[in-house]
């Protein structure tokens, strides 16, 4: 297994909160695991509504295939505040260990200490748009 790396969270200038890099990670490295609690997505779709019901504006629901999704929520990792990019420095993998699902964080490039860490979220397509703040040269405006 790949060598835990340095991060840390901290305020972000793409949204709120984010995570960043506390050394440099070399193109094509794990860089860190998405954790939370794994539900079925009937579940995901209630727990969504709620959250918004709640007044919880960021909820950390990262679908994992047809049927299951990872809820950071409430009881997720650091991965959680990795910000969206049009252009993104890492990307995300769905892999199997001992038949379990997992997410993982993979460097899309070289990253400098200090960059924040960035993943297109790939959000569906929709009429109602969520702006996207993330900077970059070719930002699409939207999340989805």
């Amino acid at each position: 297994m790949a060598r835990k790396k340095k991060l840390k969270f901290q305020r972000s200038k793409i949204h709120e909160w984010g995570l960043v890099a506390l050394e440099p990670i070399e193109a094509g490295d794990l860089v860190i695991e998405y954790v939370g609690e794994l539900i079925r997505r009937k579940v995901s779709d209630f727990r969504e509504k709620k959250y918004e019901a709640m007044g919880i504006g960021s909820s950390y629901l990262f679908r994992i295939d047809d049927d299951y999704v990872v809820d950071a929520t409430k009881h997720g990792g650091l991965a959680r505040f990795i910000n969206h990019c049009c252009e993104p420095n890492c990307l995300t993998k769905i892999i199997s260990v001992e038949g379990q699902k997992k997410i993982v964080i993979y460097s899309k490039r070289a990253i400098a200490p200090g960059e924040e860490l960035t993943y297109d979220y790939k959000f569906p397509i929709e009429e109602n748009k969520i702006p996207c703040f993330c900077g970059a040269d070719r930002c699409r405006g939207s999340l989805n």
